[in-house]
């Protein structure tokens, strides 16, 4: 496995690569979750690449930038026993240097959600993996569903620019009581990791609501909000019932919906969703 931090070197190894090639961007500190489009891109591709940058761009002002758990030397270790070719280490320097003013700015499905929460984020989120795929030229990238607004703007993107690549969206991976993995989770203390259940446990009560007939997505949304505020540590961000296209609240559900939310679970901020029929 090759480690490259700067960017010729990326482009020098990536024309060296026969077949087609996949890339998974991270910020580090990586879980199971992330070993899981890992597993994606290994299963599709010849090569498979990771990067790991923690991006400052997405990080709002009141965000934990400089809290983001950090451990390089743990997460080499785990890519290379997961079998990638290449992990890409480009520093802040590299990929904003001085006079750096052009950005991406996808409108529309980043209006609201994540977006309306966290202004600028996606605009932070879109600006560095469009210089990402234009660095490591990847013939198939791969995200998580659990962040399914961040995989919608990506694809947007995609689309809009034609970029000539693929975009995998990979399934939320689990810890046994159903909390979505994040690098997050380990900020939670032990009492706080058991009441960040209920995020799960919220949105399974919404698909069961969906499931015996329900159609009204106000009725989804108090029932999921009730069962969150029951929990002491809980305090809620959003709760939306949403089309799963254009992420605009519903107010029947007719087809398909996006059912979404982001709690704080003491000082930590979790999110989650499930998409359902």
């Amino acid at each position: 496995m090759k480690v490259i931090r700067t960017i010729p070197e990326m482009r020098e190894a990536r024309q060296a690569m026969s077949g087609p090639a996949g890339f998974v961007p991270t910020m580090g500190y990586l879980h199971e979750g992330h070993l899981s489009l890992v597993q994606g891109s290994k299963r599709d591709n010849s090569s498979t690449v990771v990067s790991i940058f923690v991006n400052p761009t997405q990080f709002g002002p009141k965000d934990d930038f400089n809290r983001y758990p950090r451990d390089e030397r743990r997460d080499i270790s785990m890519l290379e026993k997961a079998g990638v070719d290449v992990v890409f280490l480009p520093t802040a320097v590299d990929m904003y240097p001085s006079g750096f003013n052009t950005w991406v700015d996808v409108l529309g499905i980043t209006e609201r959600l994540e977006g309306l929460a966290r202004p600028g984020h996606f605009r932070g989120v879109a600006t560095i993996c469009n210089k990402l795929f234009n660095i490591v030229l990847p013939d198939r990238v791969y995200f998580g569903q659990k962040d399914a607004q961040q995989l919608a703007v990506i694809k947007k993107m995609a689309a809009d620019l034609n970029l000539k690549l693929d975009v995998v969206a990979v399934p939320t991976l689990r810890e046994a009581d159903g909390l979505a993995m994040s690098s997050r989770n380990s900020y939670l203390n032990p009492k706080e990791r058991t009441a960040a259940a209920v995020l799960y446990r919220s949105l399974c009560l919404a698909g069961k609501m969906i499931q015996e007939g329900e159609h009204s997505a106000d009725s989804i949304r108090a029932a999921v909000t009730g069962l969150i505020e029951a929990e002491p540590l809980a305090k809620i961000e959003y709760v939306s019932v949403a089309d799963t296209v254009s992420l605009k609240e519903l107010e029947e559900i007719r087809s398909q919906a996006l059912i979404s939310l982001a709690v704080r679970i003491g000082k930590t901020r979790l999110i989650d969703n499930i998409a359902l029929s």
